[in-house]
């Protein structure tokens, strides 16, 4: 009987835990399909900033348009400059706040990217990036030219072209000035001074009516000279990665500078939707009436937009698409709040700081290759501006009634490019630019009037095509690099002996997967790659 009843009692027990082993599976997947449900369920708060920074866009534009229509008529045809700087304000704050991120976050991220990189590597990212904005750039030219030869905007000259609001202020200058002058700027004299103000060639009028027998002079102009800073920035790099183990700590000083600043960024851009917003509220309270002006340049700004739009939103894509087969369209989704923030504040350089956000953690481009990237691409690669400045001179030269040779188009194709890359990174520095276009076709700078009614909506289109142009190549560039990024991670994880305390931390190197700081004890990983912000 005692047999019988340990044998009862075994089976008793088997059954019970095979009961308890089944409802803990069950508990098991119940928790795991909880998990995957949330893991692939939508995350609201994730997407939270891009879809109220788009509904600010929105919003601006439908308030602007009810404003109008509720405060204007035809005793009062404009508001009243005060009230427009009222509602600026709180525009005009934010978006000196992003001007404010500009220079620390360039100097600090070119920086630590390029030191963290090896000389050799730094070389090939920078060639194949160069390479790509240079290929886009004259496509977009090339596009620009097509459509403004084919559509004929100004059609064949009109007698009389009436322009509303004042001439814009020009200066005197010409096609190679422009061109030296982005070649001095590239080398600033004074590093500090380069900060604040940038060289401008000054033509002093003798009233010789020929421009070469001029007194020529300079001056400095205020605004950054993005340039020049960006190359001391990548030489400084440069100097860093070969002096690796002398000027370690310096690159950990800009690796965590570098950390600091995009910690800043991503409480600023948490301030885009009331900014964006009142900007564009202001811009549309500001401007005259919009049915005549689109009523006389409609098809002009038909003709811009269109070509723009077209290059970056299917261009762009299609390059991406073919030459690292992913999906554009999700690539562009990942960007929508550097897009709205872009055409909000109409500058590629203020919205910097968003698209390097944007890139890095829902793109999940590789820092070194962003940070290395973006701000050459915000300094040099204006797709938007250029396809704008080729078809804005012929279309005042169509009309002029002027006819262009083939010689003359090839020669605002050229020229456009060249203005595209000298741009600023600031809003409607494309019609400062403009000039030196008109001037190859022996246009007056007093005819960029005939274009400036509709500037501030075409330089925030251009401006949303130059930022995405500049995301596509740091992530075409990233796609043909990953290799030798992964190879320079294997080859730049150094020994170290460890202190007497046993603790050895100098981040020298870079290290994409963050999970590898804590399986690599007594090894150099890079800080600048495991951003714990």
């Amino acid at each position: 009987m005692s047999n019988l009843e340990n044998r009862q009692s075994e089976f008793m027990e088997r059954e019970r835990s095979g009961i308890s082993s089944n409802n803990n599976k069950i508990r098991k997947n119940r928790i795991t399909s909880k998990m995957k449900i949330k893991v692939n369920g939508p995350n609201f708060k994730e997407h939270l900033l891009t879809i109220l920074t788009i509904g600010a866009v929105i919003l601006g534009v439908v308030t602007g348009i009810i404003v109008r229509a509720a405060g204007l008529d035809d005793e009062t045809p404009k508001f009243n400059p005060r009230t427009v700087m009222y509602i600026n304000f709180l525009g005009d704050l934010f978006l000196r706040i992003l001007k404010s991120l500009i220079l620390p976050l360039i100097v600090s991220s070119l920086i630590a990217a390029v030191g963290s990189l090896d000389i050799s590597l730094s070389k090939r990212i920078g060639t194949r990036a160069i390479a790509y904005y240079l290929l886009t750039t004259v496509m977009a030219v090339i596009l620009g030219i097509i459509l403004v030869v084919t559509i004929r905007p100004g059609g064949d000259g009109l007698e009389k072209h009436d322009n509303e609001g004042s001439k814009p202020s020009t200066r005197a200058v010409t096609t190679p000035d422009t061109l030296l002058d982005l070649v001095r700027n590239i080398f600033p004299p004074n590093l500090v001074q380069a900060a604040i103000q940038q060289y401008q060639t000054v033509l002093v009028n003798n009233s010789n009516p020929d421009m070469s027998q001029w007194k020529i002079t300079g001056a400095y102009t205020d605004g950054t000279n993005i340039m020049g800073l960006v190359v001391a920035s990548i030489v400084f790099g440069i100097a860093i990665s070969s002096t690796r183990t002398q000027s370690k700590h310096l690159l950990t000083v800009f690796n965590e500078l570098s950390h600091v600043m995009m910690k800043i960024t991503r409480w600023v851009i948490w301030l885009s939707p009331l900014g964006v917003f009142f900007l564009i509220l202001s811009k549309i309270m500001e401007m005259d009436n919009i049915l005549s002006v689109f009523a006389k340049l409609g098809l002009y700004f038909l003709t811009v937009s269109g070509g723009i739009i077209f290059h970056g939103f299917f261009i762009l894509p299609t390059i991406f698409f073919f030459l690292t087969r992913k999906n554009p369209l999700k690539f562009i989704g990942n960007m929508a709040q550097a897009i709205a923030t872009a055409f909000g504040t109409s500058s590629s350089s203020a919205t910097l700081p968003v698209t390097m956000e944007c890139l890095e953690d829902k793109n999940k481009v590789d820092k070194r290759v962003s940070r290395f990237v973006l701000p050459i691409g915000a300094t040099i690669n204006m797709d938007g501006t250029a396809l704008y400045e080729a078809v804005a001179a012929i279309f005042i030269a169509q009309l002029k009634g002027i006819q262009l040779s083939v010689t003359q188009i090839i020669a605002v194709s050229v020229t456009a490019t060249c203005a595209s890359i000298g741009a600023a990174g600031i809003p409607q520095a494309g019609l400062v630019t403009l000039v030196m276009v008109l001037d190859t076709v022996g246009l007056p700078a007093e005819d960029v009037s005939l274009v400036i009614a509709v500037d501030w909506m075409l330089d925030r289109i251009r401006t949303v095509v130059n930022v995405l142009g500049d995301s596509f190549g740091a992530a075409i560039v990233e796609h043909y690099s990953r290799k030798e990024l992964s190879n320079s991670t294997a080859t730049q994880t150094i020994e170290v002996q460890p202190k007497s305390n046993g603790n050895s931390v100098y981040p020298l190197t870079v290290d994409d997967n963050e999970n590898n700081s804590a399986n690599s004890k007594g090894r150099i990983n890079s800080s600048f790659m495991d951003e714990r912000v």
